[in-house]
């Protein structure tokens, strides 16, 4: 479904892992926002009970691809949203179980525009549950593999090689791992 040019939405919906919250995810959320007057953000693999394998991407499921709780990546969004300067009475976080699709109506509002974007068979996987849902959705960019600015892997990566994956974060962020000690769990996985 397109969007008409200059309309906003009332309520949007974006969704991801945010293992961690990284600078591409940054540029995914502000666009979200830009499309609609409140956005939810939903926290997909909230918990071990919701956390799923799927085909197109099973290595999303794997407990070394997801080291940080639920809170730890609510605190992680929040002050990252705030920072850029989103009012914190324009989003709310929520648990998004992507991975277990019959819930979602429990945690998202079924009205919303749901915000896609979509580098891989993942994305296009995604946009389909949302679709077979009858959700309204919003493919926001198409873009190749190649052209995402980072991924939650390659923070991670760096984390456990003593690299520099600060750059690849908002400053928020990089502080709610430092203060919590958070790269020392991504280290152990």
């Amino acid at each position: 479904m397109k969007r008409r040019s200059g309309a906003q939405s009332e309520v949007g919906v974006i969704h991801g892992r945010f293992q961690p919250l990284h600078l591409g995810h940054m540029e995914y959320l502000l666009e979200g926002k830009k499309r609609c007057k409140f956005l939810y953000i939903g926290i997909t693999n909230p918990d071990p009970s919701l956390t799923k394998p799927v085909d197109v991407n099973p290595h999303r499921s794997e407990e070394s691809a997801n080291p940080f709780t639920y809170y730890e990546r609510q605190a992680m969004l929040v002050e990252a949203m705030l920072e850029v300067g989103v009012k914190r009475w324009e989003f709310e976080i929520v648990p998004f179980p992507i991975n277990v699709p019959g819930l979602l109506r429990y945690y998202t509002p079924t009205d919303a525009t749901y915000y896609v974007t979509i580098y891989d068979e993942w994305g296009d996987y995604k946009l389909d549950v949302l679709n077979s849902l009858g959700l309204k959705t919003e493919v926001m960019w198409r873009r190749s593999p190649s052209q995402r600015l980072t991924s939650g892997a390659e923070v991670r990566e760096l984390m456990r090689k003593n690299g520099n994956w600060e750059s690849l974060v908002p400053p928020a962020v990089a502080k709610v791992i430092r203060e919590r000690g958070l790269e020392q769990r991504v280290k152990q996985k």
